[in-house]
Order: C-alpha cells, then sequence, then structure tokens
C-alpha cells in the first residue's frame, strides 16, 4: 500500500513538474535586489541556440582599385562605384547569405546578368537599398553592430521569421459577439487567447502602445482593458523573439516609468519604429513585385518583426559585427541612372580582371567579356 501511494505521489509530482525546465539554471541580475528584475537562462536552451546564431567568416577583402563595377556591367544601379573585385565580391557574399544553393540563377537570368526579369532581382536590389537604411540611418537600434543580408536570411531566400495579416481576424465572432480578434490561439503570443494579429496595428499602423494613462479620468485614461491586451501580445512576441523576459526593458516596480527602465527598453522603442518604417517603405511598395505565390492568404507580401533579426537572440547573431566586413552596406545610396555612354568600357578591363571576376563569382570568362563587350 505504502509502495502504491509513492507511486502515485511520484507520478503526480512528475505530473505537475512535466511543464518546468530541468535544472540547473543561471541568472543574471539586472536591477536592485528584492525587485525580481532577473534574468533566467537555461544552459542547454543556450547552447542550442548559440549554433543556430552563428556569424559565417567573411570573405577575404578585394581590392578597391581597377575598373568601376557600373563602367563594366550593365543594369548596376546601386554598387556601381565598387571597384569590379569588390562588385564580384558582393555578389558572392550576398549568394551565400541569400541563395547557396539556387547560386547566381536565383536572382540573374544567366544568360543575361543585366536582365530585370526575374521579381527576385528586383526585391534584391531594394532590400540591399533597405539593408543600407537601417545601417545608416537606425544606429539608435542596431548601434555599431549593423545588419547584413544574413542577419534575416540565415542561408535561406525567405526568413525563418516574417509575418502576414491574417484573414478578417477583427470580424471574427461568436454567439456573444465580436471577439475583438481574440480566443484564436496563435504563436506570437505564446499560444494564449490574446489579440492574435498584434502586428498590424503596431508594426505596419502606429496604434500608441499603452497599458495605463497618464491623466486621470473621466478625459484622461483612456487606455480599455482590450487595448492593454494588444499591447500585452506585442510585448509576449518581443520576448519570445528575444529570449529575454520583461526585465530586459522594464523595471518591475514601476512598468511605466521610463526614468528607472533598463537602457534597451529605449533600444526597443527604436526598433518598433524601425520595423515600421522597413515595413511600410520597402516592403509593402513591393506587393506588386512578388508573383501571387509568394503572397500571404490575404494578398499582402511578408513583412518583418522583432523576431525577423533576432530569432530567440537578445542581440542578433549574438552581436557579431558582420556588417563591418561590408563597408558598402553601411552607406545609403540612392538608385541612379546609367551612364550615357562608356566608349572605352571593354578597354579599362586587363584579362586578368575578367579572369579575376570569373573566379569569384563563378562566372565564366566568356561570359564575363560578352557582359563587359556589350557595354
Amino acid at each position: 500500500m505504502i509502495k502504491r501511494f509513492h507511486l502515485i505521489a511520484v507520478l503526480l509530482v512528475s505530473t505537475v513538474l512535466a511543464g518546468c525546465e530541468r535544472p540547473p539554471v543561471d541568472s543574471v541580475q539586472r536591477g536592485y535586489r528584492g525587485t525580481a528584475m532577473v534574468q533566467v537562462y537555461n544552459p542547454r536552451t543556450m547552447e542550442d541556440q548559440a549554433d543556430k546564431n552563428k556569424a559565417p567568416a567573411p570573405l577575404e577583402a578585394a581590392s578597391p582599385d581597377g575598373p568601376k563595377a557600373r563602367d563594366v556591367y550593365q543594369n548596376v544601379k546601386i554598387l556601381g562605384h565598387q571597384s569590379v573585385g569588390q562588385f564580384a565580391r558582393t555578389m558572392v557574399a550576398m549568394t551565400a547569405w541569400v541563395s547557396p544553393e539556387q547560386g547566381c540563377a536565383y536572382c540573374h537570368n544567366v544568360q543575361n546578368y543585366a536582365d530585370d526579369s526575374l521579381y527576385t532581382k528586383v526585391v534584391a536590389r531594394r532590400m540591399l537599398q533597405m539593408t543600407q537604411k537601417v545601417n545608416a540611418d537606425w544606429q539608435s537600434h542596431v548601434g555599431n553592430t549593423g545588419v547584413t543580408c544574413y542577419t534575416c536570411h540565415r542561408g535561406q531566400p525567405v526568413p525563418n521569421e516574417v509575418w502576414f495579416k491574417p484573414i478578417n481576424t477583427a470580424k471574427m465572432s461568436n454567439f456573444a459577439g465580436d471577439k475583438a480578434g481574440q480566443n484564436a490561439p496563435a504563436p506570437e503570443v505564446g499560444m494564449a487567447s490574446l489579440p492574435s494579429d498584434i502586428f498590424t496595428p503596431f508594426l505596419l499602423g502606429q496604434e500608441n502602445i499603452r497599458v495605463s494613462g497618464v491623466e486621470a479620468l473621466p478625459a484622461g485614461n483612456r487606455q480599455s482593458i482590450k487595448q492593454t491586451e494588444w499591447t500585452y501580445g506585442l510585448m509576449m512576441h518581443m520576448s519570445k523573439s528575444l529570449g529575454v523576459n520583461c526585465t530586459q526593458c522594464h523595471n518591475t516596480r514601476n512598468f511605466a516609468d521610463w526614468s528607472n527602465s533598463p537602457p534597451p527598453r529605449v533600444i526597443a522603442w527604436h526598433g518598433i519604429r524601425m520595423a515600421r518604417e522597413l515595413n511600410n517603405d520597402y516592403l509593402v511598395p513591393l506587393t506588386d513585385t512578388f508573383p501571387a505565390y509568394r503572397h500571404g492568404p490575404g494578398g499582402d507580401v511578408a513583412k518583418v518583426n522583432c523576431a525577423t533579426c533576432h530569432q530567440g537572440a537578445h542581440k542578433p547573431l549574438y552581436g557579431a559585427q558582420m556588417a563591418k566586413d561590408y563597408p558598402e552596406l553601411l552607406t545609403k545610396q540612392m538608385e541612379s541612372a546609367l551612364p550615357a555612354a562608356a566608349s572605352a568600357s571593354a578597354a579599362l578591363v586587363s584579362e586578368a580582371d575578367i579572369k579575376a571576376v570569373g573566379a569569384l563569382a563563378g562566372v565564366p570568362e566568356s561570359k564575363v567579356m560578352s557582359v563587359v563587350l556589350k557595354r
């Protein structure tokens, strides 16, 4: 009887603890003692996560000497200021970051590299500008670490973490009335019954992210419980995307107080606004460029959120500074018109240049020469 009781007790305890993490765990104090501002990490989870956030080694730098890409190749609108060698290096790096299996043919018509008929080439050019925009104008969020194509893509044509608008989420209802997008558990909100489309109002629109009002009722505090639940859903997404808890950005004594919040809260504030700008200025305008099969269920294009770059790490790639090795990604360049004439283009390129570019980009020497002669 006693043995049976012990067995039942063990089973009950095992059931209760089944959802808990197996020790040991590590903790980092982030605030004053007694404020519960502690980050808890599981070493086993962190080890697995670290393998997914390793940055590839940079390619060997290319010489800036020699003819410029815009004087050798046709239809180079963004990186034409680079030397032929530098341009080839950038293309090889982008191929490895985005389409290592498909190769150059993922974005290029290999019979005519100047051709813009593939939508992937048009999109890639715009994404290159977006990367430059982030590094040049959003240092308030990315700091000196910066981003590259690999930050989001990780060797895949489509990043693992993107989002689309759900279909008519706001109009979903049941016998009790309007569900306000709730009670449709989604991974973005930890499978909770919170509003599932948390990105449209905050990362596409400009809804206020509030919980408590700053003025007394009746005129001041207009933050309803429903609005609070939308905000809480976004916070859950941010926490999961960065692999942290609330204390990463908030002081647990007063979540709303900015004066005592940790510095990452300001960085996160800028990150939300950065995501809005990237979605509205770079991704949504490409809706008609993408083919229908790349659209979401509602016909919209894939957009970015916190997880797109972070993918479970508090800093993307755990702070690996890839961008410094690719200075062409650090400054903005507007798409410019091609030179009106290039009468001496072919004469500017030596046979050694042609062989070097072909070797770097994996393009036959005859193909490089054919492009040069077309200029």
